[in-house]
C-alpha cells in the first residue's frame, strides 16, 4: 500500500524501497512462519512455536491465515490456497470460522490469558467475529467467490434470525463472539455491540466480495461473487460524482470482468474514471473469462 501511495504521488525512490521491504517480510514469512499447511501464529518469549503442528493444543489460528493471503504471501507457490483449505478443514464450523483449534483445556504460562478462558469462548477457540472478514477477503483474493460469500452468511446477524434460538442476539448487529464446538452453548453469540466486526464485514461485502472499492485513479470494480448469481446493482457516491454500477454475470463465473462500459462509451481495464461533477453516471460490467477453482 505505502509502495502505491508513493508510486502515485511520483517518489518512485520510496516506492522501490518499499517493494524491497515486502518482499524481504515475505521471504522471512515464508522462512520462519510457514508450518506446512498453514501459517504459524507466532513464537512465544521462550523460542517455542504458537499455532504448529508441533502443537498439542493451539495448532492452527485464524488471524496469520488471512493476514498473510491479504498481503500477498503464499500466492505464487500455492501455499495462499493450502492456508486457506486448511482453515475450511480445521477451523470453519456453521456458525463460523474459530480462532484456533484445538482448545485450550489447561492453563499455559507462556500463553497466559487466552489460555485462561473455558474452551469454545472468547479468545479460546469462539468463533471471534473480528476475525472472519479477513478469511472472507483472502478467499476473494485467490478468486473463490464461493467460500467467501458463505463465510459471509455464517456470521450474518439477519442470516442466523433463523438459528434465533440458538444464536440468541439481535438480529441486526454483530457480536464480538460466537461460542464455539468446544463450548456447551456452540452457537450462543455473546458480547453484542462490542466488537469491530461490522466495520470489517462492510468492507468485506461491499470493497471485496461486490468488489467495488476506491483505488487512488479511478472506482476499481472488481467482483468475486458467488458463481450462481446472475449479477447484481451498487450505486456508489465517490469523489463528487454518484455512479450506479450494473454487474452480469451470465457466465457465471466467481471471478473476470470482461468489459465495462460507462455512459455507453468503453472503457480500459476495470476501474471508472473519477468524474467530480456531481452527476449520476451509469456503468455496466460483464464478467466472464477464466474458470475459478471451487
Amino acid at each position: 500500500e505505502m509502495a502505491s501511495i508513493t508510486k502515485h504521488v511520483g517518489n518512485m525512490g520510496d516506492t522501490a524501497k518499499y517493494l524491497r521491504l515486502a518482499d524481504e517480510m515475505a521471504r522471512r514469512v515464508l522462512e520462519h512462519g510457514w508450518d506446512g499447511e498453514w501459517f504459524l501464529r507466532a513464537y512465544d518469549a521462550f523460542g517455542n512455536k504458537v499455532g504448529s503442528k508441533e502443537c498439542e493444543e493451539g495448532r492452527i489460528y485464524i488471524e496469520p491465515q488471512g493476514i498473510c493471503v491479504m498481503a500477498g504471501i503464499g500466492l505464487d507457490d500455492g501455499g495462499a490456497v493450502k492456508a486457506l483449505d486448511s482453515v475450511g478443514k480445521h477451523l470453519a464450523t456453521p456458525h463460523g470460522i474459530v480462532l484456533h483449534q484445538p482448545a485450550y483445556k489447561r492453563y499455559h504460562v507462556n500463553l497466559g490469558e487466552i489460555s485462561s478462558y473455558p474452551p469454545g469462548y472468547k479468545e479460546n477457540a469462539s468463533v471471534f467475529c473480528h476475525t472472519n472478514p479477513w478469511i472472507m477477503i483472502a478467499e476473494t483474493i485467490v478468486g473463490r467467490g464461493d467460500r467467501a460469500f458463505d463465510y459471509y452468511k455464517r456470521i450474518c446477524p439477519s442470516a442466523r434470525e433463523a438459528l434465533s434460538s440458538i444464536h440468541r442476539c439481535e438480529p441486526y448487529v454483530y457480536a464480538q463472539m460466537i461460542a464455539g464446538p468446544d463450548a456447551p452453548s456452540f452457537g450462543e453469540a455473546k458480547n453484542s455491540w462490542l466488537t469491530g466486526t461490522a466495520a470489517w464485514n462492510l468492507v468485506a461485502i461491499t470493497q471485496w466480495i461486490l468488489g467495488v472499492r476506491p483505488g487512488h485513479d479511478g472506482l476499481i470494480v472488481d467482483p468475486c461473487i458467488p458463481r450462481d448469481w446472475s449479477g447484481f446493482r451498487v450505486k456508489r457516491v465517490y469523489r463528487g460524482a454518484t455512479y450506479v454500477i450494473e454487474v452480469k454475470n451470465e457466465e457465471h463465473v466467481c471471478r473476470g470482468v470482461k468489459q465495462i462500459t460507462v455512459d455507453g462509451k468503453p472503457v480500459e481495464g476495470n476501474v471508472l474514471p473519477v468524474f467530480n461533477d456531481g452527476s449520476t453516471h451509469h456503468a455496466t460490467v460483464i464478467m466472464g473469462g477464466k474458470e475459478v477453482k471451487k
